[in-house]
Parts: C-alpha cells; structure tokens; sequence
C-alpha cells in the first residue's frame, strides 16, 4: 500500500474513543502487533462552518510524521476515492477486541 494518488480512512480505538483519520500511507510495522501511519490528509478546503472534532485532530497530529496504531485497536481500513472529513465520535457502542498479554490457565478441576 502506498502509491501516492491511493488516500486510506482509517477508523481506530484510541483512549475510548473511535478516531477516523486519512492518510496516503498504511503499512505493517517493524514494530511487533502495530501498523504505521502516515502522510495525514485532512480536509483543506476554505469553510464557513468549522468541524471542531477535525480541529482537535488537526491539532493532535500536528508535527506527527508517522503514527504507529496498535492492531487490535484497529476497527476498518478502506482505500477510498478521496479523503473526507477526520473526526472522534464516541466509542460507546464499540467493544475493543480482547487481548490476553498472559496465557489463561484452563481450568484442571477433576470431577
């Protein structure tokens, strides 16, 4: 992934929050269980009414060059068309997939 005119949406988990971000790269990271990020697009076009949720990312991302997203946060990645408009709505209907650093014990008890 990673022709230049290719825009990728990304809609992730982050801080109980679901992120939908474009960028015009996304790839598998060297770094064990994260995709990377990167070349953010967000909407440039002149507008009266300003989206406050794109502000906030604006200024969360801004001077980031790369972002690394852990997969398990990650909900959907689509090539699209052209970019839209980023933004944070609440995950509240959205369980993050679960996520065992430990291994279970099964359960040994004789009957």
């Amino acid at each position: 992934m990673g022709n230049s005119n290719e825009i990728y949406k990304i809609t992730f988990l982050n801080k109980g929050k679901l992120y939908e971000v474009f960028v015009k790269q996304v790839y598998q990271s060297d770094l064990y269980g994260f995709i990377e990020i990167e070349d953010f697009v967000f909407d440039e076009k002149s507008q009266v009414v300003v989206d406050p949720s794109e502000e906030k990312l604006k200024a969360e991302f801004n001077g980031v060059k790369r972002s690394f997203i852990p997969i398990q946060a990650v909900i959907r990645i689509d090539e699209v068309e052209k970019s839209g408009v980023s933004k944070i709505s609440s995950g509240d209907n959205i369980t993050p997939f679960p996520v065992s650093l430990v291994g279970a014990k099964a359960d040994t008890k004789d009957s």
